[in-house]
């Protein structure tokens, strides 16, 4: 796919002041107005919580990954609006052919960049694990006392909240959205904060989405995997400027980097990495344990994955592997 780094980078520095566009409609601007002449921050913190959120970054691998826990608000309607350079290949599914234990698999494949483990529990919405390429924060390799991790929550490029809500994006190149001038406008990583403070079901993480108008200026644009507790999963994709729901069936839905509302599955296959994970999916009926998936995800690896990460959709459970064939990082969140 064509790399989009350079525009990217230049459509980032620019969206650090806003979070719309300028006559996009979207919502003003909540909270504290930023300093003059000073980048906005999301941070709704006192010192206290500033400090400590700080103070909680910890360098885990030589990834290099970082983890953090944010301490406090966030507004996640300022700061940081990045939209990710076009990947060169990511891959994601569902597997809930076990409606007991349903699970989201993801590879993020993209340069290297270090990247971050982020807990967050926002006074308004609910808490949980994501992770974040921060460099797109404009944070180097070392980021110790670079305050500009505190705009972190706005940048999840794989979530999962306590209520078992589940969403990861990739590349469409295929796509184009429409915006709606009665709709606000938020940038196409920025919908997925969104979705974890706000949505507990699948049907309440696409009612987030239709209530929005995405903004792919400045990077590719982007399809998403989304997937609840139950199991329940669905791919959002723009076709012809249109939002389209495809909602997953047969207890699994794999996604990468080539369309698949209204394609029909022997085509979708033809992508290699879709074609062998649909595979092993098929084989397995749709259920996969951690170790299994993980599998799979190391079955379409690609020479630039820099992560693969599973969500257990009831359990909490994260399992992280980095590019650094360091081992298995495992987390816990807490579900509600």
């Amino acid at each position: 796919m064509r790399r989009t780094l350079p525009a990217v980078t230049t459509a980032l520095l620019l969206a650090l002041t806003s979070c719309t566009t300028p006559g996009s409609g979207g919502p003003p601007r909540t909270g504290p107005p930023p300093v003059a002449g000073a980048t906005p921050t999301a941070s709704r913190q006192d010192a206290a919580q500033a400090e400590q959120t700080m103070a909680s970054l910890r360098r885990v691998d030589d990834l290099p990954l970082y983890e953090m826990t944010y301490v406090g608000a966030y507004d996640p309607t300022v700061g940081t609006d990045a939209t990710p350079p076009s990947p060169f290949g990511c891959s994601l599914f569902v597997a809930a052919g076990d409606p007991a234990r349903p699970l989201f698999a993801r590879n993020f494949d993209w340069d290297a960049n270090p990247a971050l483990v982020l807990r967050t529990d926002p006074p308004d919405g609910y808490a949980a694990i994501s992770l974040v390429d921060i460099s797109y924060l404009g944070v180097g390799a070392d980021p110790a006392g670079d305050r500009r991790l505190l705009n972190a929550p706005l940048l999840p490029f794989d979530g999962m909240n306590e209520r078992g809500l589940a969403v990861g994006l990739a590349a469409d190149d295929a796509a184009t959205a429409r915006p709606d001038p009665g709709k606000p406008t938020v940038g196409s990583v920025r919908i997925l904060r969104l979705v974890l403070d706000r949505a507990a079901t699948l049907d309440e993480a696409i009612a987030v989405f239709t209530r929005h108008n995405l903004d792919f200026d400045g990077g590719p644009a982007l399809h998403y995997l989304l997937a609840d507790a139950t199991g329940a999963s669905a791919v959002i994709e723009f076709v012809d400027g249109e939002l389209r729901v495809e909602r997953g069936t047969g207890g699994w839905q794999a996604l990468t980097n080539v369309p698949v509302a209204g394609v029909p599955e022997q085509r979708r296959r033809e992508d290699r990495r879709y074609g062998q994970i649909a595979g092993a999916l098929t084989e397995a009926g749709g259920v996969l344990d951690a170790p299994a998936a993980h599998r799979v995800l190391a079955a379409v690896r690609q020479g630039h994955t820099r992560w693969s990460v599973t969500y257990g959709l009831r359990s909490g459970e994260v399992r992280l592997v980095t590019a650094t064939g360091g081992g298995e990082r495992r987390y816990q969140l807490p579900m509600s």
